[in-house]
């Protein structure tokens, strides 16, 4: 019996551990971009790149007006802390004329011409002059093969300890840390809190307008009786298979006539009518049991009653199913809304137009365009979770409820 439930335990333990990992892959996406929305311009072209934002320590020191930067440098065989108080010293990259694979960056004023003014043939033919070169204290006969940029860095605790080093090549005290406020900075470029609005305006609109529409379309062609009623359906249904791209023009040229473009109005009402809806809610609402609404006519209620009454309580998990599909395509519609709203009316912009001109203004800053990008991301993300579940209900639920 112990052996037993051992082997469950570890089979159930095995494939949380399987689903958990996978899981981490396909959420990483997300994750790394929420974390980079948060880091500074610097750290997000960080290499290798980092999942947690982080920034540089600075420290102050007496005798110095500003906080300077912290970095960990090896000296006498021990990695501390320095703090690099001045950077762009004009050096030399100086090498044994032995072999000159060994080089040592050292600057310019701690180098001077041998005494015994000899010179070194390089191997390109030039000649170089042999110099005294301060190495760790010792003097080195060294020859030039170079020129570069260094920066001084000296112990907080001890400023007599100094060291010279390539700052690019240095390694930075870094801390983990965030920046909130990179979305406040993006709400404010390109008008994205109006952009904002109007997405939420506009999908709120389309998916109230398609649940209305589908819901007393589907009733229609599921329950009503009136002649050619299966022609008209199929007719309908049809025009499921037109491609968007031909409805472009055609689409465009209503919205002159009625005088939409570069409004609201076109990104709303074209799309309150949706045949894929009035297919899934008719053929929902026809595993209704015919009793139940024979019953409901025989007791005086109107066909409004019965709809409101029986068959939409019944259709819940369809009704959040399509809301919840109708909410991720009127949210991340793009083609229509560059299409019909003018690029210069920031007025009447939509996420997704926000976000594509975010891309070439912000270019050089890829925490602000995730950031955007975690702005538009987030409402599906977190409606998707919350209707999960009518998923399956929606797959499961035979249309009655006990």
């Amino acid at each position: 019996m112990k052996s037993f439930k051992l082997s469950r335990f570890l089979t159930n333990l095995g494939a949380y551990l399987i689903l958990t990992f996978f899981a981490l892959i396909m959420l990483f996406p997300f994750i790394f971009m929420v974390t980079t929305s948060l880091k500074t311009p610097d750290d997000t072209f960080n290499y290798p790149p980092r999942l947690l934002p982080r920034e540089g320590v600075e420290i102050s020191l007496e005798g110095f007006e500003k906080p300077v930067p912290l970095y960990l440098i090896e000296k006498d065989g021990v990695q501390s802390e320095f703090a690099l108080v001045e950077s762009g010293i004009p050096a030399g990259i100086y090498a044994e004329t032995d072999n000159q694979s060994i080089t040592y960056s050292v600057p310019l004023d701690q180098a001077k011409p041998s005494e015994s003014g000899e010179q070194f043939v390089m191997p390109d033919g030039t000649v170089q002059p042999i110099m005294d070169v301060l190495i760790n204290g010792n003097i080195v006969q060294l020859v030039q093969v170079g020129k570069t940029a260094l920066g001084r860095f000296i112990d907080p605790e001890d400023f007599s300890r100094e060291v010279f080093q390539v700052v690019r090549t240095s390694q930075p005290v870094t801390k983990v840390t965030a920046h909130p406020e990179n979305y406040t900075r993006v709400m404010t470029m390109e008008n994205m809190g109006r952009s904002l609005t109007n997405t939420i305006l506009v999908t709120l609109f389309v998916v109230i307008g398609q649940l209305v529409t589908s819901v007393m379309g589907g009733y229609a062609f599921a329950r009503l009786r009136f002649p050619g009623k299966d022609k008209l359906f199929v007719f309908y249904l049809g025009t499921i298979m037109i491609p968007f791209v031909m409805l472009i023009i055609p689409l465009y040229q209503l919205m002159v006539l009625f005088g939409w473009t570069d409004k609201l109005a076109a990104l709303i009402f074209p799309w309150i009518f949706s045949a894929y809806g009035t297919f899934l809610m008719r053929q929902f609402f026809i595993t209704v049991p015919k009793e139940i609404e024979e019953a409901a006519l025989i007791d005086g209620a109107s066909r409004f009653k019965i709809l409101y009454s029986i068959f939409l309580p019944a259709a819940a998990p369809a009704l959040a199913t399509m809301a919840t599909f109708t909410f991720l395509y009127a949210w991340n519609s793009f083609f229509w809304p560059l299409v019909i709203i003018n690029t210069g009316n920031y007025e009447n912009h939509v996420l997704t137009l926000t976000l594509n001109m975010l891309r070439g203004r912000a270019s050089d800053s890829a925490n602000l365009i995730l950031a955007g990008a975690a702005i538009s991301i987030l409402p599906p993300f977190l409606l998707y979770i919350l209707g999960q579940r009518f998923f399956i209900e929606s797959a499961m639920s035979s249309g009655v409820k006990g």
